[in-house]
Order: C-alpha cells, then sequence, then structure tokens
C-alpha cells in the first residue's frame, strides 16, 4: 500500500462563528492510500478544539510505515499499529481510517456502510446549521435552508434569545441547540433551556464547559430537554464517563480516530442507554460520507458541512427531504467534482 497526503483550503461561505471561535477558512489534509490501482480516500480537518493542524497531521502520517501490512483488508491490524503509532492525532488517524474503509470498500465492491450493518432506510434527518451572527444574517441563512428540515442553532452569546427569535422569524421548523461550552452559570443555563423548549427545541449540545462535569451533570439532572456531550467525549473511553453527566453523546470522526472507533462508540453509548449523535468539524464530501455511513445507527444527525463550504472538491452527498441518501457504490461512494489544485507535503 501506498500513502499519499496533501493539503486543501475549504473556504467557508460565510463567516462561521461559535462561542468564543469565528472561522471562514480551513486547511484540510486529503490522503490517498493506493492498492493494486485502487484508490481510498480521507480527510483531516481537526476543528478549532483539537491540537491538530495540518504540520502535525503530515507529520504524523509520514511517520507511519504501512508496507509492513499486506494487505488493506488487515483492518484491525492496521488501525491498532496506527493508534499506537503516537497519542493523541485523532484527526491524522481519522484521515487514514476513512481511506482504508473506502479503499477496502472498492476493493471487495461493497459499500461502506455495509461494514457496519447501517440501514439505508433508517438515515435520520440531518440538520442545517447557523452560527452565531446578527438577527438579519440569521434569517437569511435560514432562507437558504430549504431542502433541510432541521436547524441547528450556535448559542452561548450575549444575545442568544435574539437569534433564536431571528430563526423563528423564518421558520417553525425545529430547532437543535449547540451552546459550545458558552454557558458557565447552571441556574441561567437551566433557564435558558426552559425557555427553549418552548421554542420547539429538541436537544441541547454542551451546554457548560467540558472541565465542569458537575456543572453540567446538575443541568442534565434538571433539563426539560435532552443534553448531549460534544468536547466532553472525545474516544471511546470516554462514553462511560458521560454515562452520569449527559443523556447522550456527539461522536465525530476526527476527534475519535475514525469509522472504526466511532462504531465502537455508538455501539458503546447504546449499551449504556445513551442517545447517540453523529456531528461533524467542517469536513468536504469525504469525511462526511464517512461519518454518513454510521448515521443510520444514530439518533440525530449533524452531516451539513459540504453545504456549507464554498469549493468543496467533492460532489455534494444527495439530500432528499432532509436526509443524506446512501448509496450502493463501493466504498464511500465519494465524486469529485471538478479538477482541483493539490499542495503536495
Amino acid at each position: 500500500m501506498q500513502l499519499r497526503y496533501y493539503t486543501y483550503d475549504l473556504i467557508r461561505k460565510y463567516p462561521f462563528t461559535i462561542s468564543g471561535h469565528t472561522t471562514t477558512a480551513a486547511t484540510v489534509v486529503f490522503t490517498e492510500l493506493e492498492h493494486e490501482g485502487m484508490i481510498g480516500r480521507g480527510e483531516a480537518s481537526p476543528g478549532h478544539y483539537l491540537p491538530e493542524n495540518a504540520g502535525t497531521i503530515t507529520s504524523f502520517l509520514s511517520s507511519l510505515k504501512l508496507e509492513q501490512f499486506n494487505h488493506p483488508f488487515q483492518i484491525d491490524e492496521i488501525l491498532d499499529y496506527t493508534d499506537s503509532a503516537a497519542p493523541g492525532n485523532t484527526a491524522a488517524k481519522a484521515a487514514l481510517d476513512m481511506a482504508l474503509h473506502d479503499l477496502a470498500g472498492k476493493l471487495c465492491q461493497k459499500p461502506c456502510h455495509q461494514f457496519f450493518h447501517a440501514s439505508a432506510s433508517q438515515m435520520p434527518l440531518t440538520s442545517y446549521t447557523v452560527g452565531i451572527d446578527h438577527p438579519d444574517e440569521i434569517r437569511e441563512k435560514v432562507r437558504q435552508a430549504t431542502d433541510f428540515r432541521i436547524i441547528k442553532v450556535k448559542l452561548g452569546s450575549d444575545n442568544d434569545k435574539a437569534i433564536i427569535d431571528a430563526v423563528r422569524a423564518e421558520t417553525n421548523k425545529p430547532i437543535t441547540v449547540d451552546a459550545n461550552q458558552g454557558w458557565t452559570d447552571r441556574q441561567q443555563a437551566l433557564d435558558m433551556i426552559g425557555w427553549l423548549k418552548e421554542q420547539n427545541v429538541l436537544f441541547i449540545e454542551q451546554p457548560m464547559p467540558a472541565s465542569d462535569p458537575d456543572g453540567n451533570a446538575w443541568v442534565t439532572a434538571h433539563s426539560p430537554l435532552p443534553v448531549i456531550a460534544d468536547e466532553a467525549v472525545l474516544r471511546l473511553p470516554d462514553v462511560k464517563k458521560a454515562v452520569q453527566v449527559y443523556h447522550g453523546i456527539n461522536i465525530k470522526l476526527v476527534k475519535c480516530s475514525g469509522m472504526r472507533e466511532g462504531y465502537g462508540m455508538i455501539r458503546e453509548a447504546q449499551s449504556l442507554g445513551l442517545k447517540t449523535m453523529i456531528g461533524c468539524m467542517g469536513e468536504s464530501s469525504n469525511a462526511i460520507l464517512a461519518a454518513a455511513a454510521l448515521a443510520p445507527l444514530c439518533d440525530w444527525v449533524d452531516l451539513d458541512s459540504p453545504w456549507l463550504i464554498a469549493n468543496n472538491p467533492y460532489k455534494d452527498p444527495v439530500l432528499s427531504e432532509g436526509r443524506i441518501l446512501l448509496n450502493n457504490k463501493p466504498g464511500l461512494g465519494l465524486e469529485k467534482r471538478s479538477v482541483h489544485s493539490k499542495k503536495p507535503v
């Protein structure tokens, strides 16, 4: 197997603001894993709260010695080796994991979702995310989300109620809320959640800092809405810790190291009675289709980033009545949009 990788700058259609952070562009690393003329593709897009960047990702990938493996169907052996090569580096590991599953699917002519016994007919609705912004801009973004049935709203600022009011001025679609650790007073957080319930909000993500499990547990115990962990749950060992603190978890491939561990987290969470959500970090269609292969196993889905990017190098997933449609193409089913410039590393 031959591993190649290159960087690519993904540009947001609009500046994207969450509590304490604004993004207009991000450099991601695409991977290509080739075997017998077939190529599997993956993507590392670490987001703002993971300690990774293009430099650390390419450095980790360059250290791997995949020539010791004879065939990409040695998925568990390869990923065990990759995970043990160095701590952390979950986005880099996820990029290899995706490429490996894509390659294996292409070699055996099987779509990746079948590896995980995920039924395309069970795909939940995916939400469309609106970042923190001025009310006029928020209303415009909501107007553009005509193909989506659920709106995800970022809160954690001084004008949270005005943001919700702006969304409600345009639509009565159900809303999900992500505070991104932006609330610090537990009683104020609970009061806000009570108000949000009246606005047809379905659940709340990470209301308080991940470093405050007691505060989050108190909010969860009193909340009239489900409370979902995001920044507080990164990898499989974190799932058990979430049981006494949250109602559910948000799984992201770049923070858990890829599809294999994401699947393990779903199974573990379900065995513990936790709700499951699968989300994204501003990736292209490459990583989104990898997550979509697991999405039918989850309660909620937030895989909208291809529709928020101005220069996605791959075709958007097919969206029908608010759901991503899985196809039966081998591997991830990824298709290039057009020729795009690579930055070899």
